[in-house]
């Protein structure tokens, strides 16, 4: 195998890094060969095809090496969970904290590799009625909510005991140390399996509206749970790629089991989805069935 072969084979394992990404590095070994010709004028013909050469060289290693390695570009430690995880922190708490309104309902709409479209409306107090898809949710006033979907059409609309789940949650911690305890106390009759976490994890940024704190809190205490692994050259369920970071699959699992797999924007670190399901839009409106 020559140089080339082994680069065409770096070049598949890692891909390629944007024109934006090469040009510091390209500027820098033009700079350099610049000031080779003025303190060395009688050599510079050679200097210049040997220059060019290089430049071209490490143009291409530059071009198929992760940037993280080469020192260009945004660069993202694709091989550590916790960098990941970490700014995934930082990034949730430079997002402004917008209260919604009681009367108002997040709305959030996925997608998955099928391009099949999932939408949601869910009350942001939990006291109003909601959607999901075309299925009625029973909002719960004065401890009742009415049940919707059921198999007994006599049962349809009822009234059962119930407590409010507001959607906008302003009850989880604010720090990674309490969040961690607060999801391995949720799951400890799971032994705080790695999976049941990551799936705690998904759920509070999928379908639920947390303050810019508590978000932070939950990336960071995500990445201090074991057996994590990021996976470069991801997309999300829309087709957006990103940097994955899989949970493992339960202790015992069928060798066919698929870990679930968080999939994060590789440049700003916002949450994006997963590889079977991404979220497209989230944000408030005033009623249900509307749309942004």
């Amino acid at each position: 195998m020559d140089e080339l072969d082994l680069i065409r084979d770096r070049a598949e394992t890692v891909g390629l890094a944007t024109a934006e990404h090469l040009a510091p590095a390209r500027e820098r070994l033009l700079a350099a060969a610049r000031g080779e010709r003025r303190h060395r004028p009688g050599r510079w013909f050679w200097l210049a095809g040997a220059s060019m050469g290089l430049a071209a060289a490490i143009t291409a290693v530059v071009a198929l090496a992760p940037a993280d390695q080469v020192g260009v570009g945004a660069g993202v430690a694709h091989a550590d969970p916790v960098k990941v995880l970490t700014e995934a922190a930082h990034n949730a708490l430079k997002e402004p904290a917008k209260p919604p309104r009681p009367d108002q309902f997040l709305y959030v709409k996925t997608e998955s590799p099928d391009h099949h479209v999932r939408e949601v409306w869910r009350s942001i107090d939990g006291t109003r009625d909601g959607l999901i898809g075309t299925t009625k949710v029973g909002g719960c006033r004065d401890g009742k909510a009415p049940m919707y979907g059921t198999n007994d059409p006599r049962a349809e609309g009822t009234l059962e005991d119930c407590r409010p789940s507001p959607v906008y949650r302003t009850d989880l911690p604010t720090t990674a140390d309490a969040m961690l305890a607060y999801l391995y106390k949720y799951e400890a009759d799971r032994d705080g399996n790695a999976t049941y976490i990551g799936k705690d994890v998904y759920n509070l940024a999928y379908e639920q509206v947390l303050q810019p704190a508590s978000y932070a809190a939950l990336f960071e205490a995500a990445a201090r749970v074991p057996g994590l692994t990021a996976v470069d050259h991801v997309t999300d369920g829309a087709g957006r790629p990103g940097v994955g970071i899989s949970f493992p699959v339960p202790p015992g699992s069928s060798p066919k089991a698929k870990p679930m797999v968080m999939v994060f924007d590789a440049t700003t670190f916002e949450f994006l989805g997963t590889t079977d399901s991404a979220v497209t839009v989230k944000t408030y409106v005033d009623q249900v069935g509307q749309r942004p």
